[in-house]
């Protein structure tokens, strides 16, 4: 089911192996939880184009990649290593093929996580340190982290939208939406929220009139508030307090 799959290209007519009107596709390995609407939208293009389709819900055609203890004991067996580290799957699988590798007589067996730096040798074999790991991307020219802030900050804003929230010395307002489904509700939902931010700042006592920081977090989630009643999403709010 992922996007730039052989398969899913097939599907779409973008690959080299074209398929017509009565091929005939076979669905070999099982659906991996999560996956099924990946998958399903891989069907769904292939049955619109008269291609038949077999699943193992229809015939008994399921073949795995994954090799099973018999396997991985026969390829112990062979090999005869002196240093097992499993890498692949989830925690559980990794500590269930080191007791298999061990109870196959491999000396030692090493459990990483993503980050772990493993020494083989010289030495007992082991984890010595601790590294960032993570996902990189491309962002314009540079390489970043996937969950850096800059692709976080990027991923927020397309999911919420922003406001910019002006606070004048007199305590006026001027706001600016950027991504919030507010089109032709726009200049009421400004009227309010000005109101709403007024009706905060109000309620301030002492001390904390004077506070930015106090002025600041109530007119954002005055506006917040706003926002979300209006548009049903909690935008990103920047609020300046311009000081002259």
């Amino acid at each position: 089911g992922e996007p730039r799959a052989a398969l899913a290209r097939v599907a779409e007519g973008n690959h080299p192996i074209e398929l017509s009107s009565g091929d005939v596709v076979l669905f070999s390995s099982r659906q991996i939880p999560g996956n099924e609407l990946a998958i399903g939208l891989v069907q769904n293009r292939l049955a619109a184009r008269g291609i038949t389709m077999v699943t193992d819900r229809q015939s008994e055609i399921h073949v795995s990649g994954h090799p099973g203890r018999p396997e991985l004991e026969a390829l112990y067996g062979w090999l005869r290593p002196e240093i097992l580290v499993p890498v692949h799957g989830e925690m559980r699988h990794m500590q269930e093929q080191a007791r298999l590798g061990l109870g196959a007589g491999i000396p030692d067996a090493v459990v990483q996580a993503n980050g772990d730096l493993v020494r083989l040798a010289p030495g007992a074999p082991g984890k010595i340190a601790e590294v960032r790991a993570g996902r990189l991307v491309l962002d314009g020219d540079i390489i970043v982290p996937a969950d850096g802030d800059a692709i976080t900050w990027r991923r927020r804003l397309s999911r919420d939208g922003l406001l910019i929230l002006v606070l004048a010395p007199d305590g006026t307002a001027h706001i600016e939406s950027m991504g919030l489904p507010l089109d032709e509700d726009h200049d009421a939902f400004v009227a309010e929220a000005k109101a709403d931010i007024a009706k905060a700042l109000a309620k301030l006592k002492g001390a904390a009139r004077r506070d930015d920081a106090e002025i600041t977090e109530a007119a954002r989630l005055a506006a917040r508030r706003a926002a979300q009643r209006w548009s049903g999403k909690k935008p990103q709010v920047r609020v300046i307090l311009p000081r002259f």
